[in-house]
C-alpha cells in the first residue's frame, strides 16, 4: 500500500488508547506509536469492557486505535458503545476484516478512518498524519464498492454454508455494498423478494443486521483462505 509521506506534529496527540486482544500486535502498535508521538501517554485494553472502564477512570484519549474483533463484541456494536463513551476522541478502526459495506458503516457511526491490520509501520505514520490533520483515512479499495458478480460462493462456516444458493448470492452482493434495489436488479428479483431473502438469511445466521452479517462472512472467508494479516506478513519473509 503506497502512501505519500505527510508531516506530523509529534506533540499533536498526548493521550492514546489501544484496544486490541492480540498481545503481540498490541505491543507492536504501542512501540510504533511511541516513535511517532513524543512523550505520549499510551494505555492498552484487551477488550471493550476494559476500554470502557479505562475511559470511566477519567482518562480522555485524543486518539483510539480500535480492533473490531474483540472477545466481548458482536459486529460494530463495540465501536458504537465506545464512540458514545468517548464522543470527542478520534477513533481509527484497525481490523483484518473489511468490506466496502463494513467500512462505510463505521464511517457513518463516526470513525475517523479504517486501517487494515497488515499496514506497515511506515504507512501507519502517514495515516496518522492524515488523521491528526483532521482528515478521514480510508484505503482506496474500500472507497467504492467492489465489482462483484452474482455467482454463488462456498463458505467454510457451518451457518454460512447452510445458506441457500440464492441467499449466498445475495450475501455476496451485500458484502460488496450493494443496496436492496441494486441486488434486485442484478438478480432479476423483486425488491420485496430480496428483502424477504435478507430477513431469512439474517435469521439463519443469528445476526440482527447486514453489518453483523458482513463481519461474520469476512471472518469466515479470512479463515477459509488462511488470510489473517499476521500470517500473511509472516509468510512473506
Amino acid at each position: 500500500m503506497e502512501h505519500v509521506r505527510a508531516p506530523i506534529d509529534q506533540d499533536s496527540v498526548s493521550r492514546i488508547l489501544i484496544v486490541d486482544d492480540h498481545p503481540l500486535y498490541n505491543d507492536a502498535l504501542e512501540s510504533a506509536l511511541e516513535l511517532v508521538f513524543a512523550e505520549c501517554d499510551i494505555r492498552k485494553a484487551s477488550n471493550l469492557s476494559d476500554a470502557l472502564a479505562e475511559a470511566k477512570t477519567g482518562f480522555d484519549p485524543e486518539l483510539v486505535m480500535f480492533d473490531l474483533k474483540l472477545p466481548d463484541v458482536i459486529g460494530i456494536s463495540g465501536f458504537v458503545s465506545l464512540r458514545q463513551q468517548l464522543p470527542d476522541a478520534k477513533i481509527l478502526v484497525i481490523s483484518s476484516l473489511a468490506s466496502f459495506d463494513l467500512v462505510q458503516s463505521l464511517l457513518k457511526e463516526g470513525a475517523c478512518g479504517f486501517l487494515p491490520k497488515d499496514t506497515s509501520a511506515r504507512a501507519l505514520r502517514s495515516v496518522l498524519a492524515e488523521i491528526t490533520n483532521g482528515r478521514t483515512y480510508v484505503p482506496k479499495e474500500y472507497q467504492t464498492p467492489s465489482n462483484c458478480d452474482g455467482q454463488a460462493v462456498e463458505f467454510d462456516h457451518p451457518k454460512l454454508a447452510d445458506l441457500t444458493p440464492q441467499q449466498q448470492r445475495i450475501m455476496k452482493l451485500i458484502c460488496c455494498g450493494k443496496p436492496n434495489k441494486q441486488i434486485a436488479y442484478e438478480l432479476s428479483l423483486a425488491e420485496a423478494t430480496v428483502k424477504a431473502h435478507i430477513t431469512a438469511l439474517l435469521r439463519r445466521l443469528g445476526v440482527s443486521n447486514r453489518t453483523q452479517a458482513v463481519v461474520m462472512v469476512e471472518g469466515a472467508m479470512a479463515a477459509q483462505r488462511a488470510a489473517e494479516p499476521e500470517a500473511r506478513a509472516f509468510l512473506k519473509h
